[in-house]
């Protein structure tokens, strides 16, 4: 009960506040501020906690980037775990000799601290050497007047090693066709970033909690466009 009032108390004198961790991080590393405006609030996770560190890196090369660069998201401080238990090959995937916590997330930091999570990097698509966050082009195609719902994920390609395919959801009693996402892409992103394939589909492999199961969706695809 102590514990319920005094979660209500923040609730009425600050509002909500966006914080994002892992259970790996004890659980929570980033947080925004009561004062944060509109847009940190809403395409930011906040700032890093005090007494914690956090860096972007490459996940292919492992460099450091630069402010406003988008690479995996790591984390060190008191609150990261000592290792999972009894499975050390576990815990040396992810975490190095330096105590640094991989997260798996595709991130940017800002010149402010503020950090934006846009991806996993299991999720990534690498077409023909180019980096595409599927989470970016999601919420983009979130934007159209037709769609209810999009995943997008890499399917493979002799060529290009990967290509872009959008899972389209569309809302009831609309009609849509591929032609029309590809035009209203034009224009609007990279061209690399448009989608070779648009699939439009009924629904999406989900697990039991609701979550998509990209790695059902990328192979229900791949066998859809016969590669």
């Amino acid at each position: 009960l102590a514990l319920f009032l005094s979660l209500t108390s923040v609730s009425f004198f600050y509002g909500l506040q966006v914080a994002y961790g892992t259970t790996e991080n004890s659980p929570v590393t980033f947080m925004g501020f009561p004062q944060d405006n509109i847009a940190q609030k809403t395409e930011t996770v906040g700032c890093i906690f005090p007494h914690t560190e956090a860096k972007i890196e490459d996940p292919n090369t492992g460099e450091v980037l630069p402010l406003n660069s988008p690479g995996e998201l790591q984390v060190r401080g008191y609150c990261v775990m000592l290792g999972y238990w009894a499975d050390p090959n576990k815990t040396s995937e992810v975490l190095n000799d330096e105590k640094w916590y991989k997260t798996g997330d595709i991130a940017i930091l800002n010149e402010y601290g503020y950090c934006k999570i846009v991806g996993r990097c299991k999720d990534m698509i690498i077409r023909g050497g180019e980096n595409i966050y599927p989470a970016e082009l999601e919420q983009f195609l979130h934007t159209h007047p037709k769609i209810q719902e999009v995943q997008v994920v890499g399917v493979k390609d002799d060529r290009m090693g990967e290509e872009i395919c959008a899972s389209i959801r569309v809302k009831a009693g609309e009609e849509c066709t591929a032609e029309e996402i590809k035009a209203f892409c034009k224009g609007k992103i990279a061209h690399f970033k448009i989608p070779r394939y648009i699939v439009f589909v009924k629904d999406f492999p989900l697990t039991v909690s609701g979550k998509i199961q990209k790695y059902k969706l990328r192979e229900r695809m791949e066998k859809h466009l016969q590669l």
